[in-house]
């Protein structure tokens, strides 16, 4: 077994842990009413997406999210909060280290022993979350899910959902597909930008991810007869059957969402067995990026 293969199968116990921390770390995470970005690279980035996404739809404030490296320094907020697996990533470093003394920052990591503990005004440490894969599976749903936990709005069934997920067959024929598209609408438009980039840096896949409306404006020319659409949550009327028309394969959400994720990294692990490809060591990535000075 992959550690990445590992990693993935444990979420449902570190999703409950997470749910029952988020009281713990009530301080330290976002008030309602204040003004928040949330900010991260690769993987987080899009955790940070569906954060920002339901914090702002449940009525908590405005919050935005950004790549640490792309912060719009001229915005003021009360708050910024930093998800880092490693607590090293220069980008994420550099901008709270530039945040310090005007914003008060929250960096969320796995790992303790890493400069973002005294770069951060206030952290939220999810140690056993952490992972020694490069891909990242657990550190990311779990961090997502104390944040929904913190919000109210992690339902009772995701991990029953996420259980099924891991358990449940992928759909068949899905590994054989050519070309993969991942779909979402509001907060679940972060989880299938994550979904697309598990199938590209695990299994070398084409994979692409888009707001499902959005997906109707030219991305869908690419669907046809050996591509798969995966849509997140319910999907707009019509567009399954304008997918299937395609000739593509429709798979329709049953689940939580962040549980349809870990179905897609079951997908991505699938694939790059299929490929002979082993996805603990992705191609040109190293499980942090650490820019030199």
């Amino acid at each position: 077994m992959t550690h990445v293969e590992d990693e993935l199968a444990s979420q449902p116990e570190c999703w409950e842990r997470a749910a029952s921390d988020a009281s713990r770390f009530l301080k330290v995470l976002p008030a309602p009413g204040e003004r928040v970005a949330i900010v991260g690279c690769g993987t987080s980035l899009f955790m940070a997406q569906a954060a920002a996404a339901l914090r702002e739809a449940a009525g908590q404030g405005e919050t935005d999210a950004f790549a640490a490296s792309e912060f719009p320094h001229g915005r003021r907020y009360d708050r910024v909060v930093a998800l880092t697996r490693s607590g090293t990533t220069t980008e994420v470093l550099d901008l709270l280290a530039r945040l310090r003394g005007g914003t008060r920052t929250t960096a969320i990591t796995a790992d303790p022993d890493t400069p973002v503990m005294t770069t951060a005004d206030d952290v939220a440490v999810l140690e056993f979350a952490d992972e020694r894969s490069v891909v990242q599976t657990r550190f990311a749903t779990t961090a997502l899910t104390l944040l929904r936990a913190h919000l109210g709005l992690h339902p009772t069934t995701a991990v029953a959902d996420a259980r099924t997920a891991l358990a449940e067959p992928l759909p068949e024929g899905l590994v054989r597909c050519g070309q993969f598209t991942f779909l979402g609408r509001g907060w679940t438009v972060g989880l299938a930008n994550e979904a697309g980039l598990k199938m590209r840096e695990a299994a070398l896949a084409w994979a692409e991810a888009y707001p499902a409306m959005e997906y109707r404006h030219g991305p869908i020319s690419v669907s046809t007869a050996g591509t798969a659409t995966w849509m997140f949550g319910d999907a707009p009327d019509g567009l399954a059957e304008q997918v299937r028309g395609t000739g593509a394969a429709w798979i329709a959400g049953h689940l939580d969402p962040l549980a349809e994720l870990v179905r897609a990294q079951r997908l991505a692990v699938a694939v790059a067995a299929s490929r002979g490809l082993d996805p603990d060591r992705p191609r040109h990535l190293t499980r942090s990026v650490i820019l030199a000075p």
